[in-house]
């Protein structure tokens, strides 16, 4: 198998076992796809309506599944707040307010974690993982992890900044189209860039991998060959 080919694979397989399962694209996409498009059709009441009553459908999906109430119940109360913010402000371009609030939020917590020598990935990769957390921190280790967080904190404050250009013009259906594109599609990715800048940055440092790690092995270190 060809290298390239074998990166894919490992790359598929990676996503799956980290990110796959946890919530369905249709939470996220379909709501707000709703939302807009009948907001275009016959205005923001409707739409409110029609995207709510959506959402609680895929929620009852989930459930019915046997999949874990916590996201489908979570994915209809992202939607319940979004709605009363755009009937609080009476404007359409609040139903995206939240989410404005939380990739913000991300991108703040990127920037501190890095300043503070515990970057975020790493601790996101720790939960994901359970990977001894000490790992993270090792001085051949840590660096990659800060680097990582810093592309997060690039593309969250990015995407931020052209949501409020905007939001602040009233430009409902753009603003819907850079939440539809720079959504789970770029998040793909940008998890994708992540994994694949990662692991070659800690060939690079020639830290220990993980088992390494754990078995205190002495340096020279093979170091981690997959997984971030």
């Amino acid at each position: 198998m060809k290298p390239e080919h074998s990166r894919l694979r490992e790359l598929v397989e990676e996503f799956r076992q980290v990110v796959a399962g946890q919530r369905t694209w249709g939470d996220a996409v379909l709501p707000p796809l709703a939302f807009v498009l009948i907001n275009l059709l016959v205005g923001v009441w409707p739409a409110i309506a029609a995207s709510a009553g959506l959402s609680l459908v895929l929620a009852l999906m989930r459930l019915v599944r046997g999949k874990s109430p916590r996201y489908a119940l979570g994915g209809l109360g992202a939607v319940t707040v979004a709605a009363l913010l755009a009937i609080a402000l009476n404007r359409a371009e609040g139903y995206f307010l939240p989410g404005m609030l939380s990739g913000a939020a991300t991108a703040l917590a990127c920037l501190i974690s890095v300043v503070l020598r515990r970057p975020l990935v790493a601790w996101t990769s720790f939960i994901a993982r359970r990977w001894p957390l000490s790992w993270y921190w090792h001085p051949r280790v840590r660096p990659a992890y800060s680097e990582v967080t810093l592309l997060w904190f690039l593309f969250f404050s990015g995407r931020l900044l052209v949501q409020l250009v905007l939001f602040q013009r009233g430009a409902t259906l753009a603003l819907s189209t850079v939440n539809l594109l720079l959504g789970w599609p770029s998040l793909v990715l940008l998890l994708a860039a992540s994994y694949l800048y990662g692991l070659w940055r800690l060939r690079r440092l020639a830290g220990p991998s993980v088992e390494e790690f754990k078995r205190d092995t002495s340096p020279p270190w093979k170091g981690q060959r997959r997984g971030f």
